[in-house]
This record gives structure tokens, C-alpha cells and sequence, in this order.
């Protein structure tokens, strides 16, 4: 009987020390599974030379997915104290290039300065600001830092949070 007994004990102990090896690699599965992925952390931070834009010239981007829009305005071009990202003497809209009513992405049309959207008419001034149809409230503005030259989207620097101070 005793013998019987110590194969029973065996088969317990391997049998918890099996389910503690799988419960083990299960958690450094489920870590990783929690992590973010490479490329979306590559995708944070996004820097832009924005001395080589032209006047009048829209550079559009990707920045986590959303299509970015940086229009260096023109000496015509309506400004906007609350929406505009001046570098210097250079003044340029930057908005996230997805309407606000159901996310479809507008155009830029030069000759008449808006964003279009060509779903549902909505249109948005130079600014990115709504001005006809159905988008409820004007583009959305990302988060950026001026570094010179420069534009770093993702990093709330002294600019963004000025305009977004002035927008509440």
C-alpha cells in the first residue's frame, strides 16, 4: 500500500509542477499581450522639417493612424489667433484630417481655401474650423511641440497648450 501511495503523491507533484510551468509562461503571455506593439510605439513621436514647406503648400502625414494636415498659409489667407501655430514669421493650420461628423477625410482646395468633405458636404475653413454643413464642431488639433524648425506631433509642448487655452 505504501508504494501505491508514494506513485499518487508523484503524479501530484508532476502534475502541479506542469500546471506551474504553463501558469508561468501564460502570465509572460499575457505581459507581453499588454505591452504595446513596436510600431505603434515608434509611432508616438513624429517630427517634421517645416522650413520646407512652400507658402501655400499642405503636407499631409500619418501620425497614429489619422492622416495629419499642415497647410502653411499664404499672406491671403484668413488667419485664426485661436487655431493658428505661428514659427516664426510662418504661419500654418495643423489638424488631425478626419471630419468630425463621421471621420471621412476632406480635401484641400487651394483657390477657395477650405477642406472639403466630399461625403456629406461638410465644409471647414483654411483653419480647420466648420463653417458649412453637417460637422458639428471644428478639426481636431494634435498634440505637438515646436523645436525650431521643427514640429514634434505627440508632445504637448508650451504652443499647444497655449491654443488649447484659448479654445476653452
Amino acid at each position: 500500500m505504501a508504494l501505491c501511495q508514494n506513485r499518487r503523491d508523484f503524479i501530484g507533484i508532476a502534475f502541479g509542477g506542469v500546471a506551474a510551468v504553463g501558469g508561468i509562461f501564460a502570465l509572460g503571455a499575457m505581459k507581453k499581450s499588454w505591452d504595446p506593439l513596436p510600431s505603434v510605439q515608434s509611432a508616438g513621436f513624429v517630427t517634421v522639417d517645416l522650413s520646407s514647406i512652400a507658402e501655400g503648400e499642405m503636407k499631409t502625414l500619418q501620425w497614429r493612424g489619422k492622416p495629419i494636415f499642415i497647410l502653411r498659409k499664404t499672406v491671403d489667407t484668413p488667419k485664426n489667433e485661436q487655431r493658428d501655430v505661428l514659427v516664426g514669421d510662418k504661419v500654418f493650420t495643423l489638424v488631425v484630417g478626419l471630419c468630425t461628423h463621421l471621420g471621412c477625410i476632406p480635401y484641400y482646395e487651394g483657390k477657395s481655401k477650405v477642406f472639403k468633405c466630399a461625403c456629406h458636404g461638410g465644409e471647414f475653413d483654411a483653419s480647420g474650423m466648420n463653417t458649412f454643413g453637417p460637422p458639428p464642431r471644428p478639426m481636431d488639433i494634435p498634440p505637438f511641440k515646436i523645436d525650431g524648425e521643427k514640429l514634434v506631433l505627440g508632445e504637448e509642448g508650451l504652443e499647444y497648450k497655449k491654443l488649447m487655452a484659448k479654445k476653452a
